[in-house]
């Protein structure tokens, strides 16, 4: 198999991790009225914002389901007091993106976020394939070049619970839909939908501009320290419906990534100039 195949494949598949800022539309349609948020719902997500960036850190583990092409879950630990850093493991658990990783002798991923660039350890096969190196790193200007691209570049983003609750921030139709138990804790269920251009943080507005996102659909549950237990966020694609379920528990979880061994990282840039391909 040609490197250029592999790399084009295994970024394909890794684009799913970002579902929640794929391509498409909510359900709502557009002349439908919104009535206004309720100024306590409004409150309460400002105070579980300014928590959530307290905290720090959290353990988190997420379903991603998108369309047919693509499901997989998610489990590690996330950091963004001092830029974003984190340390998942990945599971391809369905979907025809997840039969050709599997292809790939891939079925389970490390994924480590550092500030320079994403890493995605692939296993023995797929080393095989790629020169003998496990680790493919990715740096995130080079990811937007990509299908896809923008959104994987956004996924870390996407994944930390601050981002779920400022979007909600930004939706006009706030509303409380009372007291759940998620994970044994008692929470405040929130929901809303958001139109991309009324967020109001710049950089978040444009990487989701960027991922050709109009609207999504966000429901939060908050528990009584104003922290996130659970969120999920809808979109719909060319290729179906696009949903993200993520948890998270363990909130200032101590959060070290070590950088993978220079000598086992190949750069995906590397594999394109050995193609003749051009990244840009």
């Amino acid at each position: 198999m040609k490197r250029t195949t592999v790399w084009l494949t295994t970024a394909a598949a890794l684009a799913g991790l970002a579902a929640c800022t794929s391509s498409g539309s909510s359900d709502r349609p557009e002349q439908e009225k919104q009535p206004a948020s309720a100024p306590a719902s409004l409150t309460a997500l400002r105070a579980a914002e300014r928590s959530t960036e307290r905290a720090g850190t959290a353990r988190v583990r997420s379903t991603t389901v998108m369309g047919t092409q693509l499901s997989l879950t998610a489990d590690g630990v996330l950091a963004w007091r001092d830029g974003l850093s984190g340390s998942l493991t990945i599971d391809y658990t369905g979907g025809t993106a997840a039969e050709t990783m599997r292809g790939l002798g891939v079925t389970s991923m490390q994924a480590r976020y550092l500030s320079d660039a994403y890493y995605a350890r692939m296993g023995d096969t797929f080393a095989a394939k790629t020169g003998g190196k496990h680790w493919l790193r990715y740096a995130y200007d080079d990811l937007k070049t990509l299908g896809g691209g923008a959104a994987l570049a956004d996924q870390m983003r996407s994944t930390t619970p601050g981002q779920s609750v400022r979007l909600l921030l930004d939706s006009d139709d706030v509303r409380e839909l009372g007291r759940q138990t998620v994970d044994g804790r008692t929470t405040t269920h929130y929901a809303g939908t958001v139109d991309v251009e009324d967020v109001t943080d710049t950089g978040l507005r444009q990487r989701l501009q960027e991922a050709d996102v109009t609207a999504e659909s966000v429901d939060i549950w908050i528990n009584e320290k104003n922290l996130l237990v659970k969120k999920i966020e809808k979109t719909s694609t060319a290729s179906g419906r696009v949903t993200q379920t993520a948890h998270y528990s363990d909130y200032g979880v101590k959060v070290t990534v070590r950088r993978p061994p220079p000598a086992d990282t190949e750069d995906f840039r590397n594999l394109l100039s050995q193609s003749g391909t051009n990244p840009t």
